[in-house]
């Protein structure tokens, strides 16, 4: 127990809980109210997406792990009409929070961490009514070209 919505890799990598419960909350901030997983870590959208399937694969889902589940489940602070799934092009069950794909960030170490904020300029936090924190403060990440 606690760590059945641990999801650590995309779909078919080790650490994956396809099919596992997942559950979402809400997290005070200094980027402001967030969004992050039932373990504290914080959830990103990946602007691309346009609050469509995801179109992270490859050497970006390998940074960006996909939050994947069958089952979410909306916590504290959580708007639960705003939560659901997408499956993705290779296989699983994204979780989705108001149509934006959810992805952790392999640069945050601990719950609350949030480098990735502005990584690109084009992945953002999410604010508890799903829309991105795109004026929120970044860790100098902006801009920041990852190669893929």
């Amino acid at each position: 127990p606690g760590d059945e919505g641990a999801v650590e890799g995309p779909p078919g990598e080790e650490g994956q809980a396809d099919g596992a419960a997942v559950a979402l909350a809400t997290s005070e901030h200094d980027l402001g109210e967030i969004l992050v997983d039932g373990e504290g870590r914080t959830l990103y959208l990946f602007e691309p997406d346009e609050q469509g399937p995801s179109t992270c694969e490859d050497e970006c889902a390998a940074s960006w792990p996909p939050l994947v589940a069958d089952e979410p489940e909306a916590g504290a602070g959580v708007d639960e009409a705003l939560v659901g799934t997408a499956e993705r092009r290779g296989g699983g069950t994204q979780v989705t929070y108001d149509d934006w794909p959810l992805y952790h960030w392999v640069g945050d170490g601990e719950p609350g961490d949030a480098t990735g904020q502005g990584v690109e300029d084009v992945w953002w936090v999410l604010a508890p009514d799903g829309t991105p924190l795109r004026d929120a403060p970044t860790d100098d990440n902006g801009g920041r070209d990852l190669g893929y």
